[in-house]
């Protein structure tokens, strides 16, 4: 199981938004990402700093961030580019993070 963790920055004022937005995650959207092997797909919020720390496990090579070129993907960056700092493409601006410890 390969697992994969990175930041990305949230708007001030959008954590409530943020969060209504991925309860009612489209459907087809949570189908790609499970067919994609995302077996666990986590985020949380760091209030403070409006910083977003997803953390991913997938069966496969990839992770969310190598599905880009799908059309779901980009109609939800399209939806999300006005509550968090993004690229011109509306990806979000990510971070990855190294993993440096693990407690088994």
């Amino acid at each position: 199981m390969k697992q994969i963790a990175f930041t990305m920055k949230l708007l001030p004022g959008f954590a409530v938004e943020y969060e209504r937005r991925h309860d009612e995650i489209w459907p087809t959207l949570q189908a790609l990402l499970r067919e994609s092997g995302i077996t666990d797909y986590h985020i949380f919020l760091d209030e403070d700093s409006n910083t977003l720390f997803a953390f991913q496990q997938t069966s496969g090579e990839g992770s969310s961030q190598d599905l880009g070129s799908h059309e779901v993907v980009k109609k939800w960056w399209a939806y999300m580019a006005d509550i968090m700092e993004t690229n011109t493409d509306n990806s979000p601006v990510t971070k990855p993070l190294n993993k440096v410890f693990s407690l088994k």
